[in-house]
């Protein structure tokens, strides 16, 4: 009995040796990526001020989801908490104490949108800048004109963490859309940026932005790193069966509106941002409509 006590004891020892080294394997892997500087070179765009521009500003804020994350004050929240995964914030953008506002330069702005990265050049975390890289240079710049005339609000709040299981997720699927700056080609050029209009190519533009939850190929399903409860992101392609194929241009712009599909189905607002999507124009919301129209179908979470 007592050799075999031994022997427990022996394997558990080294068990828990091997279990520790893991997880300093894993810890320095995913530090490394959570500390990596990034030299993005400073950009400008133009950043006009006028009320149109505003305005406009305004739009793209909403309908780029920023007031879905940072609150409709966009003085920040924590928009997430979940032990398996981690805390995840988002930044007050007013002028207010704890605000970005006050110490963000134009450049600043860019880099954080466009790319992810703060001005210290290390990544922000579950900032979708791989949705907003191909924003185009009129649309970000009112963007960043109407973020700087938000009123300033004082709102100190925690700092974005991942959890230990977090981590273990980071290196486990690698689309984990954690980390936007490191699937970014910085270097690259922007997708172009069509004129508004109900066209394909002003569609595409905007569907983007459905990608962070849809996939890159819009065919939905599980989105990596979410909790094993979190409902999958829908089908958007023409696949057969899926929402993309059934529905008409009027079904989706009326579930974009109120939340309700054709089968009597109310979207989840936790989930599924039709609130904000249904801020569109009706014009954006037919070009929208008309590029996943003509997506290539891909099947079921073939993302």
């Amino acid at each position: 009995m007592r050799t075999a006590a031994r022997w427990l004891l022996r394997i558990g020892l080294v068990l828990l040796a091997v279990l520790a080294i893991a997880a300093a394997i894993v810890f320095a892997m995913t530090q490394a990526r959570l500390t990596h500087s990034y030299a993005i070179a400073a950009e400008t765009v133009a950043i006009p001020s006028d009320a149109a521009a505003l305005e406009r500003g305004k739009h793209v804020a909403t309908i780029s989801g920023c007031v879905d994350c940072h609150g409709p004050d966009l003085a920040g929240r924590i928009f997430f908490e979940n032990a398996m995964v981690g805390r995840f914030v988002a930044s007050n953008l007013t002028r207010g104490a704890g605000g970005m506002g006050g110490r963000f330069a134009d450049a600043d702005w860019i880099r954080a949108i466009r790319h992810g990265v703060r001005p210290d050049g290390k990544p922000l975390l579950v900032m979708p800048s791989k949705e907003y890289f191909g924003l185009s240079d009129d649309d970000l710049g009112v963007l960043i004109g109407y973020l700087k005339t938000l009123p300033p609000i004082d709102r100190e709040l925690p700092r974005s963490s991942v959890s230990p299981m977090g981590r273990v997720l980071m290196v486990a699927l690698k689309d984990m859309a954690i980390l936007s700056a490191e699937r970014i080609d910085h270097a690259g050029p922007r997708p172009p940026a069509p004129p508004p209009g109900i066209t394909l190519e002003y569609g595409a533009y905007l569907a983007v932005r459905c990608t962070g939850c849809h996939g890159d190929t819009l065919s939905g399903g599980h989105i990596p790193g979410t909790p094993p409860d979190w409902p999958p992101a829908a089908n958007l392609t023409p696949e057969p069966g899926a929402a993309g194929a059934v529905w008409n241009e009027a079904q989706f712009v009326h579930a974009m509106r109120t939340g309700m599909t054709p089968s009597g189905k109310q979207l989840d607002r936790k989930y599924m941002p039709w609130p904000v999507l249904g801020q569109m124009t009706d014009d954006e919301l037919k070009a929208l409509w008309m590029y996943l129209r003509s997506a290539p179908p891909k099947a079921y979470g073939n993302r």
